[in-house]
């Protein structure tokens, strides 16, 4: 299971067996569950920036997108059409006029579990998290480089950690329980009058908990890989 907050998207499921971390994960009213057709607009990584910028700072225009993505309007304002035919977008009436139209996300949160796509969605499957994955991706490359030029106390206050661990299944399902579990304690950045607590700012906190099975082994000459035969990766 995947979640994806700031950018308001989860890729996880929400049956009635939906495991413990993502019920704890999922206080987001007004969501989106991907369906087949949903799933097919969304898989441009393009659309998927642009609803995240929407999901994000708000309602905007195409052209201002386009600023803030490097492309040109006409072709913000085809994937907002794309979006829009999706129920994903909607226009904004109370901003737009006959020259400007502003669009908003319709939706606060996107969930979607890649383990029940059907086979013949698994490509759009596949362009979807690759989308998701390029986002967080640039999220940590913006803020390695921008780490030193926040206050101090800032400066201190993250993690960038990573640690190889040798677990079963029912354990690496735990540590998301737990890590979503302590999550769900603070306050979401859109939470109203959380922007009024003294000093808060919005702090993105990204789980990625990865699983790296070794390949099976070969019966043929030559060395073999194992899980243990790399050396651990230091943390950062």
């Amino acid at each position: 299971m995947f979640a994806k907050n700031s950018l308001r998207f989860y890729a996880a499921s929400v049956p009635s067996h939906e495991p413990d971390h993502l019920q704890a994960a999922r206080p987001v009213p007004n969501s989106l569950t991907l369906g087949t057709a949903s799933l097919r607009v969304l898989a441009h990584p393009v659309r998927v920036r642009v609803l995240g910028l929407l999901r994000e700072h708000g309602p905007s225009t195409a052209t201002l997108l386009a600023g803030r993505l490097g492309l040109n309007s006409g072709s913000t304002s085809y994937h907002l059409r794309q979006l829009a035919a999706g129920g994903l977008v909607e226009e904004d009436h109370e901003r737009g006029n006959a020259r400007d139209r502003w669009w908003r996300s319709v939706h606060r949160a996107t969930y979607f579990d890649p383990y029940e796509v059907p086979e013949s969605d698994r490509g759009a499957s596949a362009v979807y998290m690759a989308a998701i994955a390029a986002e967080y991706a640039d999220r940590i490359q913006l803020a390695s480089r921008d780490l030193l030029e926040l206050p101090p106390a800032w400066q201190r206050s993250g993690d960038l950690s990573d640690f190889r661990l040798r677990l079963t299944p029912d354990e690496t399902a735990a540590i998301v329980t737990e890590l979503h579990g302590v999550i769900a304690r603070y306050r979401p950045a859109d939470e109203p009058g959380g922007d009024a607590v003294p000093d808060s700012e919005t702090v993105v906190v990204q789980v990625q908990v990865m699983p790296q099975l070794a390949p099976p082994a070969h019966d043929d000459a030559g060395p073999t890989t194992t899980a243990g035969a790399h050396p651990a990766a230091p943390r950062r």
